[in-house]
């Protein structure tokens, strides 16, 4: 899939998307796929299978911060490659405007990764850690990872020196997505040229 042309795409930035350093900031290449391609049945079964886990953990009671949540949708799956050549993205944070997003959810595709030849490795440096406490994740093949979408967990992908690649999900707050909605209409209507009446 990714050799097809037109198929995968320069990965983009949440604002600043005509930005000419977008290289430096993030060197993936993504698509998007609902599950439903004839092409991509595995990655159907996959979303099928996080969004149930995800559904299980907010509907469980004592489920602490989750349960403040009102999950009730998800965006497409992100299937990004870091094409190695020390690709990379600079740390970020998923959501910094509130958009909806609350919970990340990564797969790892990366068969026999070892990440002191293949580098790749995702950093988290979880809010609220002393000091230079940082979480270190290997991109290893079959591994699953949830975390907070918002401030709470910058990341950074380190670069890659082979061909590294991921399938990320992210589930939507019911009440943090509508009102960004409305707040991206709200900006929209706002910037649209007014009509002159003769």
């Amino acid at each position: 899939m990714y050799n097809t042309k037109g198929v995968f795409k320069d990965g983009q930035l949440v604002s600043n998307k005509g930005r000419k350093d977008l290289k430096t900031i993030r060197g993936d290449r993504i698509t998007w796929i609902d599950g439903r391609e004839a092409f991509c049945k595995n990655i159907g079964s996959l979303i099928s299978q996080v969004d149930a886990v995800i559904i299980r953990a907010n509907k469980m009671l004592n489920n602490g911060k989750l349960g403040q949540y009102n999950i009730n949708g998800r965006t497409k799956a992100m299937v990004a490659c870091y094409p190695g050549s020390g690709s990379h993205y600079v740390k970020h944070v998923d959501n910094p405007n509130k958009d909806g997003r609350c919970i990340t959810a990564i797969y790892y595709l990366n068969l026999d990764w070892d990440v002191k030849r293949s580098g790749g490795l995702l950093r988290i440096f979880p809010e609220g850690w002393r000091g230079d406490k940082v979480a270190d994740i290997e991109p290893v093949f079959d591994r699953l990872l949830f975390f907070w979408s918002d401030r709470r967990n910058p990341h950074e992908v380190q670069p890659a020196y082979h061909t590294r690649y991921a399938i990320t999900l992210w589930y939507f707050d019911a009440v943090e997505r509508e009102e960004a909605c409305r707040r991206y209409e709200r900006e929209r209507s706002s910037t649209k040229p007014a009509l002159i009446a003769k």
